[in-house]
């Protein structure tokens, strides 16, 4: 059965541009995206936009013995490693972008108090991009502040990959965000934004997954068990 991993890493400059140039490519691995990191909710002209030596990288597997493959041997891999990533059983998606060969439906629904994690990928249509920033950037405020979201970034990839990364305590505390259940005035920031993009899509190519998380790896920020279950 296939698995998905998620990374973060600080890499060198040189490193790092090589992974967003060139993706890796390894036996067992399905399909990778290498991205930038992106702060949420940071200024449109900000060095914090597409921070290029903190990558982030979420990939497909053939199945765990590929992953641990790749981290043990490949010169990329072994770059990862030294940062944090989370494995992840495939749940549920919306949408689609081709390169990603997905069930239209994976494993057992999620509980609604299990934790979750959230990926996005979408292609961008460079022409709507002044609206994407309009609508997107408050949403990207919603999900940062968010309470429930024990982890929240961005990750691009020049010139039309975007892609968005979060971690939930529970399901539902995320389908609230989603559906514009929470308290307070920045509650409906993502309906609203999604109402948008059905007007008039911003994307070539959309797609929301929802993971089950299996195990999680390393550190980040200098902080560990991002997972509500692993602490």
């Amino acid at each position: 059965m296939s698995i998905y991993s998620f990374h973060l890493a600080h890499l060198t400059l040189l490193k790092a541009a090589g992974g967003l140039l060139r993706p890796p490519k390894a036996p067992g691995l399905r399909h990778i995206e290498v991205l930038a990191g992106m702060q949420l909710g940071a200024a449109v002209i900000s060095p914090r936009r597409m921070q290029l030596r903190r990558i982030a990288v979420f990939a497909q597997w053939e199945d765990e013995a590929a992953l641990e493959d790749f981290l043990s041997h490949h010169p990329f891999g072994r770059t990862l490693i030294e940062g944090w990533h989370v494995r992840l059983e495939f749940v549920r998606r919306w949408g689609e972008v081709h390169e990603l060969l997905l069930e239209p439906d994976g494993t057992a629904p999620l509980e609604r108090d299990e934790p979750v994690v959230a990926v996005t990928l979408a292609r961008m249509r460079l022409p709507e991009l002044p609206r994407f920033i309009r609508w997107g950037r408050p949403v990207e405020r919603q999900i940062r502040d968010h309470p429930e979201a024990t982890l929240a970034m961005a990750a691009i990839r020049l010139p039309r990959s975007v892609s968005t990364f979060s971690i939930w305590t529970s399901t539902r505390a995320m389908t609230g965000m989603v559906f514009g259940r929470d308290d307070g005035e920045a509650a409906r920031r993502h309906t609203v934004a999604m109402t948008e993009r059905e007007r008039r899509d911003f994307h070539h190519e959309f797609t929301t997954l929802r993971f089950r998380p299996l195990s999680e790896h390393g550190s980040w920020e200098g902080r560990s068990h991002y997972v509500p279950w692993s602490r």
